[in-house]
């Protein structure tokens, strides 16, 4: 085989990657989305069970290999993406790139330093990369008609409600690492009960921070739950407002960076300036 025709070969099949990663639009890619989303959740709850002092002593060999299990799927998954990207730099030092790393360095750094052993909160991080197998761009769309409107407003108030999940999930694990069982934040769930009653005002006082950086970071979290009932009333009145207005996003990825977020008749990417739609690419489409 001639190194023109293998270099054609392999130009072909990092596309073909390429479509199935970062394209939800296509069948190969809603499947592997779904497939992503499953594990990214599951792994996510095998972090807070594994914070339960009582499931962790009954179950805990159990979890430790389901969790490395999630650790090898998500280090393939993350060279796939650096191979079939034309930049590989470039994602690396993109947000989800650092979301991506962090996700599995915690739980190699426990096993070469088992010292290391808290960082593994840090895992919960994978929550944030439901964004972006869901594509933000999915719950921003326009509409020119009142329930169009309403129901954009609708995708878009499911995404905050998102958020928040993810917020109090990364403040309540942060929490348990901070003020530890002997304050009172004895799990990651427990941990997670005390960021939402904070978080929405309420204030019950069972569990309370007793340390400096632990009070520094529970004002943080009342200052952003007065955002709780603004945000979503926003989100409705701006809804209506630009629902003749608003632009449609495509969802098309970057085949050089790995990034998405361009205009619907965008021909080259917005961020490194490569051509969108490859000669390659338009053939695999």
């Amino acid at each position: 085989m001639s190194p023109e025709i293998k270099s054609e070969s392999h130009s072909k099949w990092r596309l073909r990657i390429h479509e199935i990663i970062f394209e939800a639009d296509t069948p190969a890619g809603k499947a592997f989305d779904v497939l992503l989303i499953g594990s990214i959740i599951l792994s996510v709850i095998v972090v807070m069970l594994d914070s339960v002092s009582e499931i962790r002593g009954n179950y805990g060999p159990l979890l430790h290999n389901i969790e490395w299990f999630f650790t090898i799927l998500f280090t393939i998954e993350y060279i796939l993406r650096l191979v079939c990207v034309g930049r590989p730099l470039r994602y690396v030092r993109s947000f989800y790139g650092v979301v991506d790393l962090l996700a599995i360095l915690p739980t190699y750094s426990s096993f070469f330093f088992p010292a290391s052993h808290y960082l593994t909160v840090i895992r919960v991080l994978r929550v944030l990369r439901v964004f972006r197998i869901l594509k933000l761009a999915h719950y921003v769309g326009e509409s020119r008609l009142l329930m169009q409107a309403m129901r954009a407003s609708g995708r878009k108030i499911l995404v905050f409600l998102i958020a928040i999940v993810t917020l109090v999930i990364i403040f309540g694990s942060l929490m348990y690492v901070i003020e530890g069982e002997e304050n009172g934040f004895t799990s990651i769930p427990r941990s997670i009960y005390w960021a939402i009653v904070t978080m929405t005002t309420v204030g019950y006082g069972d569990i309370s921070p007793k340390t400096n950086v632990g009070q520094a970071v529970a004002s943080i979290i009342m200052i952003m739950g007065y955002g709780i009932i603004a945000v979503p009333t926003g989100i409705v009145t701006v809804g209506i407002s630009q629902a003749y207005q608003q632009q449609k996003i495509s969802t098309q990825a970057c085949p050089e960076c790995g990034v998405d977020g361009h205009d619907m008749d965008a021909k080259h990417c917005k961020f490194c300036g490569a051509d969108l739609y490859p000669e390659g690419h338009r053939e695999l489409i």
